[in-house]
């Protein structure tokens, strides 16, 4: 019994759950959230390309100021250009940490 409890102890202190929420911020399904928000969520210009003799600007937005409520339901809207993930909440959540703790480093 205290060989069991030691490893269900090694198991949930593998990694953090700020670890988890990097490795999903950086790839969670394919294309990572980092390629469109930047390092630490603050946003970060996509493309650029001409549209009938005007340049248009692709822009991920910053997310780095947003209230975990507000990022969950960001994260459940069909957008037009961000893919849909299919996050737990878990996973959700893991990445909200992640993000808030680039940012409370800087």
């Amino acid at each position: 019994m205290l060989i069991f409890g030691s490893f269900v102890f090694a198991q949930e202190s593998f990694i953090t759950s700020i670890e988890y929420g990097k490795m999903l911020y950086e790839n969670p399904r394919g294309i990572g959230c980092v390629e469109c928000h930047g390092q630490a969520g603050e946003g970060k210009r996509i493309t650029e390309y001409y549209h009938k003799k005007k340049l248009i600007t692709l822009q991920g937005p910053a997310i780095n100021h947003l209230t975990f409520e507000a990022f969950a339901k960001a994260l459940g809207e069909n957008k037009k250009v961000m893919p849909k993930y299919y996050l737990t909440k878990s996973e959700i959540q893991a990445i909200f940490e992640y993000i808030e703790s680039k940012n409370s480093t800087k």
